[in-house]
C-alpha cells in the first residue's frame, strides 16, 4: 500500500459517512449505545470465567 496502512484519515471519514448514510443520524446513537452494552458484556463474561476456574478445575 503506498502511504501507511488501512487506518489513513481518508479511509477512516469515509467509512464514518458511509455508516451515516446506512443507519441514519437518528440511529446513530443506540447504535453506539447497544455496542458499548455489547464490550460491556463481553468483558464481564470474560472476566466472570475466570473467576470460575479459580478452584483449580475442579468440578463440584
Amino acid at each position: 500500500m503506498i502511504g501507511g496502512g488501512l487506518f489513513q484519515p481518508w479511509h477512516l471519514i469515509v467509512i464514518l459517512v458511509l455508516i451515516v448514510v446506512f443507519f441514519g443520524p437518528s440511529r446513530l446513537p443506540r447504535l453506539g449505545q447497544s455496542l458499548g452494552k455489547s464490550i460491556r458484556d463481553f468483558r464481564s463474561s470474560i472476566s466472570g470465567a475466570d473467576d470460575d476456574h479459580s478452584d483449580g478445575g475442579k468440578k463440584a
